[in-house]
C-alpha cells in the first residue's frame, strides 16, 4: 500500500504539471485505499479481534487514507477543440521530451561538477518552455515531435557521451565542446519557440538544417 502511494502521488503530480496529460492508466492511490483497509481489517481479524470490529477499523482505516492522499485523476486532460488523437500525440510528445531530459540531468548529476549542472539545468528549464507552448498550442506537431525528438535524443546523448568521458580523464577539450553545444541547443529553443509555432516553415527547416548538421559533426545523429 505505500508503494501504490507513494507512485500514485508521482503519478499524480507528473499529471498536475503538464496541460495535456492521460489519467493514470491505473489507480494506484485508490488501489493503496482498498488494501490499507483490508490489511487491517484482517489484520484485527487474525489478532483475535471479532469481524465486525475488523470491518469498522479496516473501512475507518481506507476513509482516513482516503482523505489524506485523495483519489487518483479520473480524466484525461487536454487542449479545448483539439480532437482526441491530437491531444495524444502532444503527450507523447512530451513523456518522451521529459525521459530524454531526465536523462540528461542524471548524466549531469553524474559528472559531480556543479558548473555542468547548472549549464544542464538552465537548458532543461528552455526546453521546457517549448514543451509548454506546444501544450498551448500545438499547431505544427509533426515539426515539434521532429524537433523534441532529434535535438533532445542527441543533447542526451552527448551528456551521457560526456559524464563517462569526464569520469575518466576530466578532458577539458570534451568539457568545452558539450558546453558549446548546449549552447548551441539552448539559443536554438529560445529563438525558434514562437517560429516552431507560427508554422514559418521555411526558417525553420533551415535552423533544423544548421542544427542537425552540428549535431551529425559530433556524431550524435545519422541520416534517416
Amino acid at each position: 500500500a505505500a508503494w501504490l502511494t507513494r507512485e500514485g502521488l508521482r503519478a499524480e503530480h507528473a499529471y498536475d504539471s503538464r496541460k495535456v496529460a492521460r489519467r493514470p492508466a491505473f489507480p494506484r492511490k485508490l488501489s493503496a485505499t482498498f488494501l490499507t483497509g483490508l490489511g487491517l481489517g484482517l489484520g484485527t481479524v487474525a489478532g483475535g479481534g471479532s469481524p465486525w470490529v475488523g470491518a469498522m477499523l479496516g473501512l475507518t482505516g481506507a476513509a482516513l487514507h482516503f482523505i489524506a492522499f485523495g483519489p487518483d485523476p479520473m480524466r484525461d486532460k487536454g487542449i479545448q477543440n483539439i480532437d482526441p488523437f491530437q491531444q495524444d500525440r502532444v503527450a507523447r510528445v512530451i513523456v518522451e521530451g521529459e525521459a530524454y531530459l531526465a536523462a540528461m540531468k542524471a548524466a549531469a548529476e553524474r559528472t559531480g561538477e556543479r558548473q555542468i549542472t547548472q549549464r544542464v539545468e538552465r537548458f532543461l528549464e528552455q526546453a521546457r518552455r517549448l514543451f509548454r507552448t506546444v501544450e498551448e498550442d500545438p499547431r505544427d506537431l509533426t515539426a515539434a515531435r521532429r524537433y523534441l525528438g532529434v535535438y533532445l535524443m542527441g543533447a542526451r546523448d552527448a551528456a551521457i557521451k560526456f559524464a563517462d568521458i569526464w569520469a575518466q580523464n576530466r578532458n577539458a577539450e570534451a568539457r568545452a565542446d558539450f558546453e558549446a553545444l548546449l549552447g548551441d541547443l539552448e539559443s536554438n529553443f529560445a529563438a525558434k519557440t514562437a517560429l516552431l509555432l507560427a508554422d514559418d516553415k521555411d526558417d525553420l527547416d533551415v535552423e533544423i538544417g544548421v542544427l542537425r548538421d552540428r549535431l551529425k559533426r559530433e556524431g550524435l545523429v545519422h541520416d534517416d
